[in-house]
């Protein structure tokens, strides 16, 4: 069952009168979800709250999945890669007809915008809860897209959108449009293979790039160019249309905080929008509906000048659910997922557009596993204590249960943490306190940046642009792990080592000998800070002391009631604290999200063999070696790329920290894992200073090197 017991779409005191009949019975009695994580969880509980049977289907590395355990029947589709498991077509169709299900729901992502997908679920007799393939791939393509709204009069950015442009004729046409551009590929979304280029010299390597990224993620490399629009603002529209013609929008979304064309907070409505162009965009958005008669839920999106708020521009249409949904369910009152359902089912959206109201605001923030103390590189790991907010106004969709693994196969996002109120005010403050609220242990997540970036006093006062997170980012410094934390961490592991009555005396770690006692010493590293945590006596009545202090505090420790908890009173100031260890590794909750500490042997007091100068590259993270730009052998340049690593769907150039010569050691297709050795560099100095003993020997061992 649910960790997390807020109602899916509830919000206080909705004036908004259902779109659909919910009291009308829907042909659908088993519904298929192909997906998996967070939205799959989402989309089982309305269907369940409709009475409507489930049908989870899971690759290996999700047999366990909590969608997978919420799921009435649970189908597997195959091994980890996704194209063996979630982007299968024909084993998806397979186990809809395998159990029975007349529907089929595709979340986001993986097949959620596949006409195939659409086409060959009609073809097996299942419903598909989406919007026909022509509308799928007419907005699937972006340069059709952009055609086909222009003749319905929605406004688009000025630019370049043609079939099959060569990267000569959009080097051309770039020229016309006016620096700077966007890259953006004709398949696809979510900022993959989307370069921003001021520079016309740097045009060139950038399509090679983009080309490169948009064929690994959709199958498709196709380019056009759009004029970048200053101090951008993404904002999005809500759309719902029926069968009968019907087309309605539930107000918009402002999704401008975002990393690397990446949302990471979204809101509704927008702070920027006026009624007057709050209804012009949402005429847009129908209009834009109406262009590829679009039946279901669906999103369009502008793009909006900060420094012009009443122009706007139509950027793409989302033929599906967003991940955003949310932040729309909660100021409306409407259920999406279940709209989606009833209107695929055949029922008539009974609703106007002047009945449908915003009530407060929502704000919503997704949970990634990813470190930003390092350059935001995907994380993993098992989760060994979770903790989720609750309470009134605030939802969690969340696929995280204790025990899940999280791997390098799929998107990095966890979960979302969403909080409405009477005002933005509010709202920005229910979901800081929510996000202090979380728990997450055994797996780095980046809920610390979060309220980092809601503290921020242009996202506090509705500055935004799509550019203000990334220029933040180099404010952002992870909060040092205190005296508390390091202090549980060693409780933890000391009170974890304290022997069963009646054993051996000299295997207590109380410190005592002969004499004076010798304190049990634990050397413990979180990052590059390494402390020692001294500990004498016993938990009922210690005494511990950190680094070469010589005040000591008394300390006792006992494990808690809840789980992964224990109480650790120092001085007489008692708190609990949650703290899981897990082989060398412990996980400690902090105020500001959670910290890993390592315990680690003391440092041998012998020299390194390491040439000074040479370089290593490891993989910052599990993933896959998608290209090698260098040649072993060769010289490089400082800075220059090496490896390119590809994890949870995005790519990380690894450039050479120190000119010289280069040793690649993996290939292109290569799985490695976490700080696997990649290349090897030896330094220009001792390049240079090989050459000079090769050449001249006696010269080499006068300046005391050794042929």
């Amino acid at each position: 069952m649910p960790t997390n017991p807020v109602p899916v779409y509830s919000a206080a005191n909705h004036p908004n009168p259902a779109p659909v009949n919910r009291s009308q019975p829907v042909a659908f009695d088993t519904v298929l979800v192909a997906n998996r994580g967070e939205i799959a969880v989402r989309v089982i509980r309305t269907l369940r709250a409709m009475g409507i049977r489930s049908v989870a289907v899971y690759s290996d590395a999700d047999a366990d999945a909590r969608h997978v355990r919420e799921a009435d029947v649970a189908v597997r589709l195959g091994p980890a890669p996704a194209r063996e498991s979630y982007l299968d077509i024909d084993k998806v169709v397979a186990a809809a007809v395998r159990t029975g299900a007349q529907a089929v729901h595709p979340g986001y992502g993986f097949l959620s915008e596949n006409a195939a997908f659409a086409a060959a679920a009609a073809a097996a007799g299942v419903v598909f809860l989406g919007p026909p393939a022509r509308a799928i791939e007419v907005m699937g393509d972006k340069i059709t897209a952009k055609n086909t709204v222009a003749a319905f009069d929605v406004p688009v950015v000025p630019g370049i959108a043609e079939p099959g442009l060569t990267d000569a004729a959009l080097i051309a046409a770039a020229a016309d449009i006016g620096y700077p551009v966007l890259v953006k590929p004709s398949a696809g979304g979510g900022g993959k293979g989307m370069r921003m280029v001021e520079d016309p010299a740097l045009l060139p390597a950038a399509l090679v790039s983009a080309r490169r990224e948009a064929a690994a993620a959709f199958g498709d490399d196709t380019l056009f160019l759009e004029r970048f629009v200053t101090r951008p603002r993404h904002i999005e529209v809500q759309i719902l249309a029926d069968r009968f013609g019907t087309v309605i929008h539930l107000g918009e979304r402002e999704c401008s905080l975002q990393r690397r064309h990446q949302k990471v907070i979204e809101e509704a409505p927008s702070p920027l929008l006026d009624a007057a162009t709050r209804a012009r965009i949402g005429a847009a958005a129908c209009n834009t509906a109406r262009s590829v008669d679009y039946v279901g839920a669906g999103t369009v999106e502008f793009i909006v000048s900060a420094d012009r708020p009443d122009e706007f521009f139509f950027m793409e249409m989302n033929t599906r659910l967003q991940v955003e949904h949310p932040v729309t369910e909660l100021v409306t009152g409407v259920d999406l997922v279940e709209c989606q359902v009833r209107v695929a089912a055949g029922q008539k959206i009974g609703a106007a557009q002047h009945d449908i109201r915003l009530v407060g605001h929502a704000v919503e923030a997704r949970v990634y596993a990813e470190d930003p103390g390092r350059g935001f590189l995907p994380t993993g790991g098992t989760v060994l204590a979770l903790s989720e907010p609750e309470g009134q106004g605030v939802r969690v969709d969340s696929g995280l249960r204790v025990g899940s693994v999280i791997g390098s196969d799929y998107d990095p996002m966890l979960s979302k943490v969403i909080a409405h109120a009477s005002d933005r005010a509010g709202a920005l403050a229910k979901l800081d306190r929510a996000l202090a609220d979380t728990v997450l242990l055994g797996v780095t997540a980046n809920t610390e940046f979060l309220r980092f970036l809601l503290a921020d006093p242009d996202v506090a006062a509705g500055r935004l642009d799509t550019g203000l997170l990334d220029r933040r980012v180099a404010d952002y410094t992870p909060a040092p792990v205190g005296d508390d934390e390091f202090v549980a961490a060693a409780a933890l592991h000391w009170l974890r080592r304290w022997p069963a009555p009646g054993s051996d005396p000299w295997s207590i770690p109380s410190g005592w000998r002969l004499g004076f006692p010798a304190p049990t010493t634990l050397r413990l590293a979180a990052g590059d800070l390494i402390r020692h945590v001294h500990f004498t006596g016993t938990p009922n009545a210690g005494r511990v002391r950190l680094d070469e202090d010589t005040a000591e505090s008394t300390l006792t420790v006992a494990r808690a009631d809840e789980p992964d908890t224990i109480t650790v009173t120092r001085d007489g100031v008692r708190a609990n604290v949650r703290v899981v260890e897990s082989g060398a590794e412990i996980w400690v909750a902090t105020g500001s999200g959670a910290a890993l500490l390592r315990v680690v042997p003391e440092t041998s007091v012998r020299g390194g063999g390491d040439h000074v100068g040479d370089a290593e590259i490891r993989s910052p993270m599990p993933g896959a070696v998608i290209a090698v730009p260098a040649t072993s052998g060769a010289p490089v340049a400082a800075g220059a790329p090496v490896v390119v690593v590809e994890a949870m769907k995005m790519e990380h150039t690894l450039t050479a920290p120190v000119a010289g010569t280069v040793e690649i050691l993996v290939e292109a297709g290569e799985q490695v894992r976490l700080d696997q050795p990649l290349a090897r560099i030896v330094a220009e100095s001792e390049t240079a200073a090989a050459e000079t003993v090769a050449s001249d020997p006696r010269g080499a061992e006068r300046e005391g090197l050794s042929a």
